[in-house]
């Protein structure tokens, strides 16, 4: 049998995990994820231009490098959530789910039989092709928490203290772009009130015992630090910073930028 590392080996790291969001559809930048140092990385269904026949190979690679593979899924689907564990991801973030209800819904594409509406089969990559023993398989599945929340709208921080104890719920992650968004806020993330949305989900998540996701926003690494150590310090414990779309992107600034430097410095000279 084949042991993958899950939220709960992320958990037990003695620092928060550190990840990002993998929107290429190639194996070879989950390659470059790991071997940069990332904890996990999350497979992006929602906004990567790609189904979950290429996410699947995304997380054979996650698999190969041993980083923890998760799925942001494109809506709270119990048929699509149940299909993307099924290829092997270990949690499943959950995006513009507004109410307890509809996390529910999310948490049966989890669990088998009289627990949820997740279909049986062996002869997937998460019970590794039929070569797992399926009771085992399924008491573990059954028990393990899978759903992460993404709180990203005014309806779910109202209701944050029922979707929290919504069964089944392994974290919540802050959304705060899609929040000021949704707030009418335009992209304004340092709003007052969305700073105060966001208080209170990291404040409602720790009095229900449930994880909490942060983003880091922005790209310079200095500013990066110093709000992994804020988020680090109030028990958060799993952290994403950029995309590997920006990550590449930054990467290519940083160095087109300076040359172009270097090439009118140049020519200045030469003048």
């Amino acid at each position: 049998m084949r042991h993958r590392r899950g939220l709960a080996e992320l958990r037990r790291l003695g620092r928060p995990a550190i990840g990002t969001w993998s929107q290429i559809a190639s194996p070879e930048a989950v390659d470059l994820v790991a071997g940069a140092g990332f904890d996990f990385t999350v497979v992006d269904c929602e906004h990567g231009a790609f189904g979950l026949e290429t996410a699947e190979n995304l997380i054979r690679a996650c698999d190969a490098n041993a980083i923890v593979p998760m799925i942001r899924a494109p809506s709270h689907d119990p048929g699509w959530i149940s299909r993307a564990l099924d290829a092997g991801a270990c949690a499943v973030i959950v995006p513009n789910a507004r109410t307890a209800e509809e996390v529910r819904a999310a948490v049966s594409g989890t669990r088998f039989g009289a627990r949820g509406r997740r279909g049986a089969c062996p002869c997937v990559a998460a019970a590794d092709q039929y070569t797992r023993d399926w009771p085992s398989f399924e008491a573990e599945q059954n028990e393990r928490d899978q759903i992460i929340v993404l709180v990203e709208t005014p309806e779910a921080v109202a209701c944050l203290e029922e979707i929290c104890a919504v069964d089944g719920v392994a974290a919540v992650a802050l959304g705060p772009f899609d929040l000021s968004v949704t707030y009418g806020r335009g992209g304004d993330f340092r709003n007052p009130e969305l700073v105060a949305a966001l208080e209170r989900t990291i404040a409602v998540a720790q009095a229900a015992g449930v994880a909490i996701m942060a983003p880091m926003l922005g790209m310079d690494p200095a500013h990066v630090r110093i709000q992994a150590a804020s988020y680090a310090a109030r028990g958060v414990e799993f952290l994403t910073v950029g995309t590997d779309k920006m990550l590449f992107a930054e990467g290519l600034r940083t160095y087109a930028t300076a040359l172009q430097g270097e090439r009118k410095a140049a020519v200045s000279a030469a003048a």
